[in-house]
């Protein structure tokens, strides 16, 4: 391994700075910009996206930014490609790149991710277009009967394939293994489910020679399904989850940023902070890859309208702060 993996990885994971997930494919996109009553155009998103890339000051709290396939290869309005107006404030650029899940054969009701066929030319192409490092996931539903061993042995193996492929192009690769907060499980349903995958994803890694200091973790918290009647505290999910990284992740991984799934924007900067203020001394940096949670409140404030620039990276800036303090148990 170059030193540069895992430099990359370390300065992904600085004091204080966190990850802007802003790689939603155009479906999902369009989604949230028909929330706002805003026409989704390849324009409009990448007005959308410049905006949140050049808010003065972001680089104070955002270390890299996860683009889409189309937005590596944009330019912005003055035409200098976005990859490039990152790069020139400090900020990494880094890229998605699995294909999405599709149903698992035999299991219909659970998932595989796809994309492994062709990723290694890919993966040279967005090195050659700036990217810095890479984004896969693998989802898994808890119900009755899932995940089932298939599923979290067939997800572990393709993050594992995708992240030697990575580091084999001189990209980070991020490992995203989400267990959806969707059903009515409770905490230790997700504690359990969590330490079976994230135990078969390390020892995937291993067996592929993944080089764990140039990786970056992408886990779901420990927390109980959005459908359960008995929700617990900030502090109970701060445990949970930091109880489980302890027995499941090497201490060579740099950095574990959290994917904020079903929580509101408040709950993941508040379970975020209170890791970070409970436990001082962890192996491993635990920050923000945040999608949703860092764009909420800025798309909002946009509302697909020019003239509210500026309010958009304002409502930006404070959701990266109060984050960026959430990294360092100061919020």
């Amino acid at each position: 391994m170059t030193d540069t993996l895992a430099d990359i990885a370390q300065a992904l994971v600085a004091t204080g700075k966190g990850i802007l997930a802003a790689d939603e494919s155009t479906g999902t996109i369009k989604k949230r910009f028909d929330s706002i009553s805003a026409e989704s155009t390849e324009d409009s998103r990448r007005d959308y996206r410049e905006l949140l890339f050049r808010a003065k000051g972001g680089n104070q709290y955002v270390s890299g930014v996860i683009l889409y396939d189309e937005t590596l290869r944009q330019n912005a309005a003055d035409g200098t490609p976005l990859s490039k107006v990152l790069q020139d404030q400090g900020i990494i650029p880094g890229i998605k790149v699995d294909l999405g899940a599709k149903p698992l054969a035999g299991h219909p009701d659970e998932t595989i991710t796809e994309g492994l066929d062709g990723l290694r030319e890919r993966l040279n192409e967005y090195a050659q277009l700036g990217a810095k490092f890479t984004k896969w996931r693998g989802v898994y539903h808890i119900t009755d009967q899932s995940p089932s061993l298939a599923a979290i042995h067939a997800n572990a193996h393709a993050l594992a394939r995708y992240a030697a492929l990575a580091q084999e192009a001189g990209l980070v690769p991020i490992v995203e293994p989400e267990i959806l907060m969707d059903g009515d499980h409770d905490i230790n349903v997700c504690q359990a489910v969590s330490e079976e995958v994230l135990r078969s994803v390390f020892t995937e890694l291993a067996n592929q020679e993944v080089e764990l200091e140039g990786i970056l973790l992408k886990p779901n918290m420990v927390i109980a399904g959005q459908k359960c009647p008995d929700q617990d505290s900030v502090e109970e999910v701060a445990d949970r989850t930091v109880a489980t990284l302890l027995r499941c992740v090497p201490a060579a991984v740099p950095g574990i940023v959290f994917l904020s799934g079903g929580q509101t924007d408040e709950q993941s900067t508040e379970h975020l902070n209170a890791m970070n203020k409970m436990y001082s001394n962890l192996p491993w940096k635990l920050s923000f890859s945040y999608g949703r949670a860092l764009q909420a409140a800025p798309l909002k404030a946009w509302a697909g309208k020019k003239e509210n620039g500026s309010a958009m990276q304002s409502a930006f800036l404070k959701r990266a702060e109060d984050n960026s303090k959430a990294s360092t148990g100061t919020y």
